[in-house]
């Protein structure tokens, strides 16, 4: 490494001795033709108003032209430095536009009943209700307590039932939907039932997706508003039930509207309708447009493994299962992916810590460019509108009572009538656009600056360039060379003219000649002091018939030199 670095030294010495070599060899120019050169581009240069100043014979007026020059620069570069920033600042804008089609496609739905286990599965196995809040913590992050009851019973019951597998029980002891818990299904007039729905799980246990991605109503698409899909539940609350120590404490069906390309996604969008209500929701679509970074959040690079349209929440599942993955050795059955299925053992020393562990740290995050998840570049929502009425009258009461063979009370306490409907044939897009399109636009508005206050172009810039560039040479040459040639130091002898034992400082001899050239100097006899910078080397003065011509001829140059000897014969 050191060695390394010394060959980058006197590499980059080599190259300033090679610099030093070259300008060593060019000559300076006279300080007339200096002047000439600032004189010409001046007068000759397309930056107007300078040439007004040069070429003006009147002061008043040469002032006058300096200050509208100077003034006209200023604005310049504070209409071109705004211009700068506001284009580094990434601008965009937002347009709400609204678009009437004859046909337009229906969300997918899911629904979940809020009473999640059957009861009698739930009184043999109350453990399930803990467990399941464990399982689902890699869908709906919830703290679960290590001192509590349950925590101890989960342990005790691990190490008893080694082989028990909470999927396979979830499946078969979770809700179910048949032509017993789905009343009525009617999609735009036609009838549907539970072979439309597809299966899926969430932190509601068995929970079922109407007009999924691969179902055929997803394909179609729907010509007439007013009407959609509507169903009648039974939520069968004696025998379907849950713990409401957990917080479970409502009846009814909970669902979510989402796009048919996403999983469906609970936590914060989920909407409820209780027993013994008629719920319609009036939607609408709603496509969003994000841009890329630096414009925007969304990154269109992003795709997904398991999913073929990028979410968010799809891609916060496949986050946590890779790290899940990679320190447990299993994948959560909640999670998409291949792999070994986590047992309940894994799933409580392992699986919770590590999802405890991502939440603490942030390695699956949402929203930024920059985040594991950033918000897609094109999505669909669903927002709704929703309206509550009590279900079902008193006349209707009695017929379901008698076309279900159910108490007036069973009806009432279990029945959900849900009707979701589009409000209208449209679609509303909101688009984040560019606010400034290309850096041709940039150029094109800083150049229209340029002409407006100073009558500069590009060929302008490239001149004040050249001329910049042509000065620092010269000052190059100067400084770096010359004027080190000229003050550079020598170890000055003793002084003979003087006291013998003082040594004037280095680099500096006075001469003190009396007597020389006094017809020259005055008719008495004088004394001239000469300082004298870099003296030759063996040398002191010039021959006396030339000392009067030092000031031109000493500095840098010492013709004619008197050795040592025969100065201290001829001038003592």
């Amino acid at each position: 490494m050191e060695q390394f670095e010394k060959s980058n030294t006197q590499a980059k010495k080599g190259l300033l001795e090679k610099i030093k070599l070259y300008l060593s060899k060019k000559t300076l120019p006279p300080h007339t033709d200096r002047r000439k050169f600032d004189h010409d581009f001046a007068i000759s240069t397309s930056f107007h108003g300078v040439h007004n100043i040069v070429r003006n014979p009147s002061r008043i007026r040469k002032v006058i032209w300096l200050l509208v020059v100077l003034g006209s620069i200023s604005l310049l570069v504070w209409q071109v430095y705004s211009r700068l920033v506001n284009y580094f600042r990434w601008p965009t804008t937002t347009s709400m536009e609204v678009q009437y089609v004859e046909k337009i496609e229906f969300p997918a739905v899911t629904f979940c009943n809020l009473n999640r286990f059957q009861a009698g599965a739930a009184a043999t196995f109350g453990i399930i209700f803990f467990l399941w809040n464990i399982v689902s913590k890699v869908l709906h992050l919830q703290e679960i307590s290590t001192n509590s009851t349950g925590s101890k019973e989960a342990i005790d019951f691990l190490a008893s039932e080694r082989n028990f597998s909470i999927t396979e029980f979830v499946k078969e002891n979770g809700f179910y939907l048949n032509s017993s818990t789905l009343l009525e299904c009617e999609f735009f007039g036609k009838p549907c039932g539970p072979e439309d729905f597809a299966h899926v799980f969430t932190e509601y246990g068995n929970c079922f997706t109407f007009n999924h991605g691969e179902n055929i109503q997803a394909k179609e698409k729907v010509s007439v508003s007013g009407r959609g899909l509507h169903l009648l539940f039974n939520v069968n609350q004696e025998e379907f039930t849950d713990d409401p120590t957990l917080g479970f404490v409502d009846a009814g069906i909970t669902f979510v509207i989402h796009s048919p390309m996403k999983v469906p996604q609970f936590d914060g969008l989920g909407l409820s309708s209780p027993v013994g209500m008629h719920t319609r929701v009036t939607i609408r679509q709603v496509k969003t447009v994000h841009q890329e970074y630096p414009w925007g959040e969304c990154n269109p690079h992003m795709k997904l493994r398991n999913f073929r349209t990028y979410s968010t929440s799809g891609c916060l599942q496949e986050c946590k299962a890779w790290h899940i993955k990679k320190q447990c050795g299993c994948l959560p059955f909640l999670l998409p992916g291949n792999g070994i299925e986590c047992d309940l053992q894994k799933f409580y020393n392992c699986v919770s810590p590590i999802l405890d562990h991502i939440e603490i740290k942030g390695l699956c995050t949402v929203g930024t460019h920059n985040s594991s998840c950033p918000v897609p570049c094109e999505e669909t929502e669903y927002p709704a509108f929703i309206s509550y009425s009590t279900f079902p009258s008193q006349k209707a009461l009695k017929y379901l009572s008698k076309k279900l063979n159910q108490s007036q009370q069973y009806i009432r306490e279990n029945l959900v009538n849900i009707e979701i409907n589009y409000s209208d044939l449209n679609y509303k897009i909101t688009q984040q656009q560019k606010a400034v399109m290309s850096v041709s636009e940039l150029l094109a508005d800083v150049g229209g600056q340029l002409g407006l206050f100073c009558g500069a172009s590009v060929i302008t810039i490239i001149e004040i360039i050249e001329y910049i560039f042509t000065n620092f040479y010269w000052i190059c040459i100067l400084f770096l060379l010359k004027i080190p040639e000229m003050v550079q130091g020598a170890p000055a002898p003793q002084n003979h003219l003087g006291n013998k034992d003082s040594i004037e400082p280095q680099g500096l001899i006075t001469l003190k000649i009396q007597g020389i050239y006094g017809s020259q100097l005055g008719s008495e006899p004088s004394v001239m002091d000469i300082k004298w910078k870099q003296p030759c080397s063996g040398c002191r003065a010039k021959k006396a018939e030339q000392a009067f011509d030092l000031v031109s001829d000493l500095p840098g140059h010492c013709p004619d030199c008197v050795p040592d000897s025969e100065y201290t014969n001829h001038y003592q």
